[in-house]
């Protein structure tokens, strides 16, 4: 049984960052969208966390009303009490501060002091080991706790979750904000390429989980990939299946028949989300015949993004691995390519 499990750099993300800033400050607050309408530039649950002074990290609206928000903030660490803020086209702070966009946000701003360390302990926990989690905030009062989805037993917050619905719900105890912690997304690699080098770097900036499979010990150095698990092991299905679930897409990158045809057999026997292999349409047609003898059928063969990447004339292995992050990315929300 394969028991590799991947390396996780701390995350960049404002809970790991607000986590990080309360072991030299008292209080730091953490700003979250919680209502967007119209084309507003960052979505519900985008996150923001300031420390006192103004130092800050993450994004509510990709800088159209920061500074405000950041000015908020300090008011919040300061007190002690949150703060619920809507911005719109017509309110004359969002028009100031550039919010042009013509959507509409509400972002809610929430003290974090040392006491709450082990409840965002909690939350990176469940990000590390990738179960789905739920976190129900007060709007009015703060008062926030940790679901687990499983255990849940209000109707709505378990079709809120069950469809990945972060927002604003209506509770006995009031208004609330519903924030979906998913799993992060993974990417696995098999090949250790050039392309690979690029896309492997790309993918971690997006958020993906990178592992990068390949038994060759030259492809596979962890000196090449910055930190990026490394496995150097064959791609097969014994190796890499505990790897692959709904969140996981899989790109075969070795320009070797048999290293790639492992990571495909692999990948299409699970339920990942997209299968990505590198080659030629003349590749591809004498990859599909192998497949085919090794019983795979046309609506197996057909999961497979081949030539992979969209179609934007990509030359060299770093507009290769743009166009193949790319495609990644549009399956994920919803493309069909």
């Amino acid at each position: 049984m394969n028991t590799f499990e991947p390396q996780r750099p701390i995350e960049s993300t404002p809970i790991q960052t607000a986590r990080d800033w309360l072991e030299t400050h008292d209080s730091v607050a953490l700003a979250t969208v919680v209502s967007a309408w119209g084309s507003a530039p960052v979505p519900v649950g985008g996150q923001l966390v300031v420390a006192p002074g103004g130092d800050f990290a993450g994004s509510v609206s990709g800088g159209c009303v920061e500074i405000d928000v950041i000015t908020e903030a300090q008011d919040v660490i300061a007190t002690g009490a949150p703060k619920l803020l809507d911005f719109g086209i017509a309110d004359d702070v969002a028009w100031r501060a550039g919010l042009s966009c013509g959507g509409t946000i509400k972002v809610f701003i929430e003290p974090l002091r040392v006491s709450d360390r082990d409840f965002l302990d909690s939350v990176l926990m469940a990000h590390r080991s990738r179960r789905l989690m739920a976190v129900v905030t007060n709007l009015a009062t703060g008062a926030r706790r940790l679901i687990d989805p499983q255990l849940a037993e209000d109707p709505e917050l378990i079709a809120r979750i069950s469809a990945g619905d972060s927002g604003i719900v209506e509770l006995s105890q009031g208004k609330a904000f519903l924030q979906i912690l998913m799993p992060p997304l993974r990417l696995v690699l098999a090949g250790g390429t050039h392309v690979t080098q690029v896309l492997a770097s790309l993918a971690t900036r997006v958020g993906y989980d990178v592992v990068i499979v390949d038994p060759r010990p030259a492809f596979a150095s962890a000196a090449r990939f910055g930190g990026v698990s490394v496995l150097e092991d064959w791609p097969e299905p014994a190796v890499v299946s505990t790897l692959l679930d709904t969140r996981t897409a899989v790109v075969a990158l070795t320009h070797a028949a048999h290293l790639d045809d492992a990571a495909l057999t692999a990948a299409l026997r699970s339920d990942c989300f997209y299968v990505g292999a590198l080659g030629s349409r003349k590749t591809h047609a004498k990859r599909l015949e192998r497949l085919r003898g090794s019983g795979f059928g046309e609506d197996d063969l057909t999961r497979i993004h081949a030539p992979v990447g969209l179609a934007i004339g990509a030359k060299g292995p770093a507009e290769i691995a743009v166009s193949i992050l790319a495609e990644i990315i549009e399956v994920d929300h919803g493309g069909t390519r």
